[in-house]
């Protein structure tokens, strides 16, 4: 048994995971590997991909490193259970007229309960994935922060983990550049893996088309939304669209209208079939209201707290005050910020470190 203890380690197959894996092993770790299958490939239309997880090639990427390494692997296969919650969640989002972030959701939800229940049936002490985040105990609390590679950063989809699942929890990469760890991958003799491209859809839709994601698995959903008005803020109709769940706020291209002007999707009104357009200046909120919240650094959020929230994954941050309402917090920005989306995470920071976040209800 290593004297710094049993890990799981989450492996994909790509170049980061594989990397922390091989990191945590040359530190003195028991690596164990675990690779997650979420999705079908074949069943969602998209074939057989060179990039990306859930794939045969990204499994035997991870199981060739493993062995290689002299540490044992094994492949989990939580479809039922990734479906179950996180493409119904999906779905369930647009035909509400929002906008989801699934991988959100599934880190908080399905990935990281997945692998504590792994980790405790093999007596693993720690669970590890390649993330680019870093976490560290403060004040009986675990705290996460942003990675030093900033372009790479993702403490934004990580806000919704509790803190069972933070203290045991190994992040590698954290201290690491891109660049560092594809060179790295280059010294442990892994020189196609340093220079892999990567993806970036979400698994379950391959082709990076969720609008036929949602023509697929809900029955009649063009039948039945197509054809509703596009509007502006006073009422007027303006023209024919395709369906209100196949448009998301602040879209601009696809619109297929002309109106002599740049228009832009500023709201969605499920109940009616209705999408409205507007300027971009229709776009700018300075306020909004924040649900499901789940606390990181502080145990709650206190009224007048200062913050910078980020309402998408490269949005850079704005400055804010938040004040507590029951189960939700509200959200006021010094200046507006643009295209705000109900269903979209909102994550609140204190310099690099994450207060907590929650998803956007209006």
């Amino acid at each position: 048994m290593s004297k710094k203890g049993k890990v799981l380690v989450a492996m994909s197959g790509g170049i980061d995971s594989t990397v922390s894996a091989l990191i945590l092993h040359e530190q003195g770790y028991e690596v164990v590997g675990i690779t997650m299958k979420t999705w079908d490939y074949a069943q969602a239309g998209g074939g057989k991909k060179e990039t990306g997880c859930c794939n045969l090639d990204s499994f035997n990427d991870a199981r060739q490193a493993a062995v290689e390494h002299g540490f044992p692997h094994y492949v989990l296969d939580i479809r039922e259970e990734f479906g179950d919650f996180v493409i119904n969640n999906f779905v369930e989002e647009y035909i509400a007229g929002r906008t989801p972030n699934p991988c959100v959701l599934c880190n908080t939800h399905i990935k990281w309960a997945a692998l504590l229940k792994r980790a405790n049936a093999l007596n693993c002490d720690y669970i590890a994935t390649g993330h680019y985040v870093k976490v560290r105990e403060e004040n009986n609390r675990q705290i996460i922060s942003k990675a030093k590679d900033l372009t790479k950063d993702q403490s934004y989809v990580l806000w919704g983990l509790g803190q069972d699942c933070l203290s045991r929890s190994i992040y590698p990469l954290g201290d690491m550049l891109k660049t560092e760890v594809r060179q790295l991958a280059a010294d442990m003799g892994y020189k196609e893996l340093a220079t892999k491209s990567e993806s970036y859809e979400i698994c379950f839709v391959p082709d990076n088309d969720y609008r036929g994601f949602l023509k697929r698995n809900v029955d009649g959903l063009e039948e039945r939304v197509n054809g509703g008005d596009f509007v502006l803020a006073d009422g007027t109709k303006v023209g024919k669209h395709k369906g209100y769940p196949f448009y998301t706020i602040g879209q601009r291209k696809g619109l297929e209208l002309a109106m002599g002007k740049p228009v832009y999707v500023t709201n969605i009104i499920p109940e009616t079939n209705t999408v409205v357009l507007g300027e971009v200046d229709e776009l700018q909120k300075s306020e909004m209201t924040v649900q499901g919240i789940n606390m990181i650094k502080y145990d709650t959020i206190t009224p007048g707290m200062e913050a910078v929230t980020k309402i998408r994954y490269r949005d850079p941050g704005s400055s804010s005050i938040l004040t507590p309402d029951g189960d939700l917090v509200k959200v006021t920005f010094d200046h507006a910020v643009n295209s705000i989306a109900p269903g979209q995470s909102a994550v609140f920071y204190e310099g690099d470190d994450v207060i907590g976040g929650g998803i956007i209800r209006r």
